[in-house]
């Protein structure tokens, strides 16, 4: 499909390979990524994205995918497979450990039923045989060694031998003492010789003690002695050993006879981790470069909409250069080929390679730093001329190399290949290799063929800008500060800005006037009309660029305009309602006021002194009315008040008080009532102040106490689902972070250590836990978690 075999090299898919290999973790997994070549079928392709994406979705917005253990379980399968073989205790943990995270990963997507359709596919109808761990388990310790009481005549002899090496101790003990009363031992203890232990004794005194000599002391004034005694006794835990051994053979035989049926399930188990661990690479990889997975044509077509190449995007990130600029670049029906040219160094090759690069990457399944609305299409042929292929051995020069590769692209392309050439016809004369790229060019024309090609050559310029299908682009320079931009602009030709580069880099003067002297006058032209188009591009691609930043500007000040409409059309009602309300109270008031008065002037007979003093009481109540009601008024109106977290607000429209846990983004407000928190928009809560706050202060502080009375800072999980144990932990976190608790002790167990996985990965993402640790080892160890709330 490619074409030559390095074009996969040199368009830096080999490269891309190898980042993905080193996000898997076993090696089936790298050898599956080692295997990736491009696809035909859409089917298949479509299939392998969705994947990809699906599990690119999961690493970003679900729950760890339980992948502790993935050993390669298709070795010990084909040991197992032949007749008297057996596996070692260790190769049989290794199983273990990769069956326990074979069910768990089949569990956690059954759990998930539906919502991974393409992920499921991996393991369709696979059952979890649960036989094979129990009998496993039954034999195997945790630790990968056989159980003492894997069967009785085992634990027998296993108590016998210690029983033999404890008699073994205290008689070596008893005579090493002795042999220090009587002053006959070397300094130093007890010490090990030929995996004997023995008993160091002066040479002088070696005939004294009854044993075997394992060993001397290089100066020869010491020997190490095995006593009589203790020797008889070693050899009996010798043959012990030796029996247990024959035992654990046995045992081992029996299990992997036991587990031989078994054999093509677990080549299926191997296959899924591999697969799982391959699309979990894959979508590692995406997330680094940010990809996308783009719409899929069974044309040939590409739309790429801000693409970026990969690898440069990826050396972009690390290095903390200013980022990649991306491409827009569309090939279809009418722009079958895009004839690409500029300065040099400004971008042209990038471009190139960026296209093949994709589409190799698309049609292999992986996911593109390109937005999702980009569409794909299907390419059978990909076919390249990138860089030189001089070669001594098949004496060929650098344009004989081009041209052999002209002579397959003209041969074999079809109107589905992806032609991609680099320079375009250099490598001769220009005076012969133009107009020979140009033929070549329309040849490939004529065969309908997609591609892009960079070149320099006026005459290849000319024969695009006059013939169907074949469309100029160029990449944008900056010829005032002689720079490349690295845009692609579609439409018109570029200039090779041969003779400003020259002046910047200081050719001098005389050689460069020289210079344009022996070009033509007709090429002159058609350069200095280039550049002259070149300045009118970027100055139209500036003016684009201000009045889209104009138009966002306006469209931002458009949406607050109608949001603030809004706000004071909600806000309008109540402060009229309530207006209505205080002037009804107000009325109220006036009349009783007047009321009393009249009747306090009736009382005192209509006395002129007396008269006056109620009349300016009357005047004081009318005044001290008036002021209070126009500051209730300002105060309502106070509607662009600041809300930080930990005010205390009231709902307007339940007259609730709550407390601001968060404030969002927009005008949205999480809000605490008690236990319970909800969202609210901004303008429908009134913040509280002074008297007012310090009485809702002070009665949730009560409410706080009493709840706080009979909270229990425990919640015990174990043996719940994942689901119900995090949603019984977020209830009690959320309590103790109301009622202000330091800590919560939370009891998973310990088991395979997936529930404590997935507990802590929550806690990790909850925003008032500092920190978390293990009970202390006599306690509970790693079967308990402590949660310290901030």
């Amino acid at each position: 499909m490619v074409f030559p075999d390095n074009a996969i090299d040199k368009l830096g898919f080999s490269e891309i390979k190898n980042l993905i290999k080193e996000k898997c973790l076993s090696e089936p997994g790298k050898e599956m990524v080692g295997k990736i070549q491009p696809q035909v079928k859409l089917e298949n392709i479509d299939k392998f994205l969705r994947q990809t994406q699906e599990f690119k979705d999961l690493l970003l917005n679900d729950a760890p995918l339980p992948v502790d253990h993935l050993y390669p379980i298709k070795p010990l399968a084909d040991k197992a497979k032949v007749e008297g073989a057996f596996l070692a205790e260790d190769e049989f943990h290794r199983i273990l450990l990769s069956l326990r995270t074979v069910f768990a990963i089949i569990r956690y997507f059954n759990e998930r039923a539906g919502l991974y359709a393409h992920l499921e596919l991996l393991f369709e109808h696979l059952p979890i045989e649960t036989k094979i761990v129990r009998q496993i388990e039954s034999v195997i310790d945790d630790r990968g060694k056989m159980k003492d009481n894997a069967s009785r005549l085992l634990l027998d002899l296993t108590q016998q031998i210690l029983k033999s090496e404890q008699e073994a101790r205290k008689r070596i003990d008893q005579v090493f003492k002795q042999a220090q009363n009587n002053g006959w031992t070397a300094d130093g203890n007890l010490t090990i010789r030929d995996g004997r232990l023995c008993i160091p004794i002066l040479a002088e005194n070696k005939r004294k003690v009854k044993g075997l000599i394992h060993d001397e002391s290089a100066t020869g004034q010491t020997a190490y002695i095995e006593p009589e005694e203790v020797f008889h006794l070693n050899n009996k835990v010798r043959d012990l050993e030796f029996e247990r051994r024959r035992e654990v053979i046995r045992i081992l035989t029996e299990l992997t006879s036991e587990l031989r049926p078994h054999v093509p399930l677990l080549l299926s188990y191997h296959g899924l981790l591999s697969k799982l661990d391959f699309v979990r690479a894959k979508a590692l990889f995406a997330i680094d470069i940010e990809a996308e997975m783009p719409e899929l044509s069974k044309e040939a077509e590409i739309n790429l909409i801000n693409a970026r190449h990969p690898l440069l995007f990826i050396n972009s990130k690390k290095e903390n250069h200013p980022s990649v600029v991306p491409l827009n670049i569309k090939i279809d029906q009418e722009d079958r080929v895009i004839l690409v040219s500029g300065p040099n160094a400004g971008g042209k090759s990038v471009c190139m390679k960026t296209v093949g690069l994709l589409q190799l990457m698309v049609q292999s399944g992986l996911l593109i730093p390109a937005e999702d609305t980009s569409k794909v299409g299907v390419f059978k042929q990909i076919f390249a001329d990138i860089g030189d292929d001089q070669s001594i051995e098949s004496d060929l020069s650098t344009y004989s190399a081009h041209l052999s590769k002209m002579k397959h692209f003209t041969e074999f392309a079809t109107a589905r290949t992806l032609v991609l050439i680099d320079e375009f016809g250099t490598g001769t004369d220009p005076l012969f290799g133009g107009p020979i790229a140009e033929a070549v060019l329309e040849a490939l024309n004529k065969k309908n063929v997609r591609g892009v090609i960079t070149t320099h050559y006026s005459n290849l310029k000319v024969y695009a800008s006059n013939t169907a299908g074949l469309e100029n682009a160029s990449m944008l320079f900056d010829n005032v500060g002689m720079k490349p931009l690295y845009i692609l602009q579609i439409g018109k030709p570029g200039s090779s800005y041969a003779f400003e580069i020259a002046e910047k880099i200081g050719l001098r003067r005389e050689i460069l006037e020289s210079a344009k002297n022996k070009i033509g006058k007709q090429q002159k032209k058609v350069d200095t009309l280039l550049v002259d188009l070149e300045r009118d591009k970027k100055t139209v691609h500036d003016t684009k660029v201000s009045i889209s930043k104009r138009e966002r500007e306006l469209e931002h000040l458009r949406k607050e305009y109608e949001e603030l409409q809004g706000y004071l059309e909600e806000n309008k009602k109540q402060i009229i309602r309530e207006a209505k309300e205080q002037a009804r109270q107000i009325l109220k008031d006036a009349n009783k006021l007047v009321e009393n008065t009249i009747s306090d002037i009736k009382s005192v007979q209509a006395d002129k002194d007396k008269t006056k003093g109620i009349r300016k009481n009357l005047q004081q109540a009318i005044d001290n009315h008036t002021e209070k009601n126009v500051k209730a008024l300002t105060s309502h109106v106070e509607v662009d008040e600041t809300i930080e977290i930990g005010d205390w607000v009231k709902i307007v429209d339940s007259e609730t008080e709550a407390q601001v846990m968060e404030v969002g983004k927009g005008n949205n407000l999480i809000l605490a009532l008690g236990e319970l928190r909800t969202v609210v928009k901004k303008n429908k809560v009134v913040k509280l102040k002074g008297k007012e706050k310090a009485k809702v202060v002070k009665k949730h502080r009560n409410i706080s106490m009493e709840s706080a009375a009979d909270f229990q800072p425990e919640v015990d999980v174990r043996g719940m689902r994942t689901e119900d144990a995090l949603r019984q932990i977020e209830t009690v976190l959320d309590r103790a972070v109301m009622i202000g608790f330091p800590s919560l002790k939370i009891l998973h167990g310990k088991g395979d250590g997936i529930l404590r996985k997935f507990i802590r990965e929550y806690l990790r993402k909850y925003s008032h836990v500092s920190r978390f640790e293990d009970e202390h080892a006599d306690r509970g160890g790693d079967g308990i978690t402590y949660a310290y709330i901030s």
